[in-house]
């Protein structure tokens, strides 16, 4: 069965200070990405498309997309800022484009069978890529999956992340992801501070953005961003996030997300400080 793996790689990494993934962080020069591809090809997939900023495409394919040609079938697609559903154009002083959501939306016209979607810079290890390709060759339409992390292992020493909580039911499919931002270990245990701030346990499975689905998602997600448009759309910093499209299609009864638990560390690259610490977690895998 043929299955595809979406990164997601046109963030500027503002936080970071540059293109972290393209940062050689592993004991051989590799980068983060490296390990992804890697662990995605033995799990079966056999296609990569890179959702890229169009202006990357030349320094992308000549540092990354280079590693695994002739290995895998390479593909590129851009986020832009346009061109938008029919009517909709967008507003004046709006300069980037609509978030993970409409990242994910620009793979469709590559993406015809059953695929993952990942972030260029998060490390997730293998047994999360077994397991989604095992879930995807069986998933029905409508059928997705998300791969779950401890909350505990996604946090950064040197910063506040914004993290997705994840809730399912007693048959272990996904009920709500709800975003928390700015959550960090503090004297009084891990706490997302916001105007009311939420103490949280660290056990609570989270999502990094490691998602299953089968291709029938993008016409859905197509409805879903034409909403957020005409809700949100002269907004000039409004994002139109994947897990918040997901929850809509959850809550509606359009798809159910299996919740799977990833049994590997999770680790990534938010803050230059964090670096260190990757690079001795990669020269520690075997």
């Amino acid at each position: 069965m043929e299955l595809t793996l979406v990164v997601l790689a046109a963030g500027m990494g503002s936080r970071y200070g540059g293109l972290k993934q393209l940062d050689p962080v592993g004991p051989a020069g590799e980068i983060i990405l490296d390990y992804s591809v890697n662990d995605a090809l033995k799990a079966g997939f056999n296609t990569v498309v890179f959702v890229i900023r169009r202006e990357m495409l030349e320094l992308f394919r000549e540092t990354v997309g280079c590693r695994y040609e002739g290995r895998v079938q390479v593909k590129y697609t851009f986020q832009e800022l346009e061109p938008l559903p029919e009517g909709r154009v967008a507003p004046v002083g709006r300069s980037k484009p609509w978030g993970t959501g409409h990242a994910v939306l620009a793979a469709a016209p590559l993406v015809k069978e059953s695929f993952a979607v990942i972030n260029a810079d998060d490390y997730y290890g293998p047994s999360g890529f077994e397991k989604l390709a095992s879930f995807l060759r069986q998933a029905k339409p409508g059928e997705f999956a998300m791969v779950g992390y401890r909350l505990e292992n996604t946090l950064s020493e040197y910063g506040t992340v914004s993290r997705g909580i994840c809730t399912a039911d007693e048959q272990g499919f996904l009920r709500e992801i709800i975003e928390r931002p700015a959550i960090a270990r503090t004297g009084e245990g891990i706490v997302a501070e916001a105007s009311s701030p939420v103490k949280l346990t660290g056990a609570e499975p989270t999502s990094m953005n490691f998602w299953g689905f089968t291709p029938d998602l993008f016409a859905n997600l197509e409805f879903h961003f034409a909403e957020f448009l005409e809700e949100r759309g002269d907004d000039l910093k409004a994002e139109f996030y994947l897990p918040a499209a997901i929850s809509s299609m959850i809550a509606s009864g359009e798809a159910t997300v299996r919740l799977l638990h990833s049994q590997d560390p999770w680790f990534g690259l938010t803050y230059p400080e964090d670096r260190p610490l990757v690079v001795e977690a990669l020269a520690a895998i075997k």
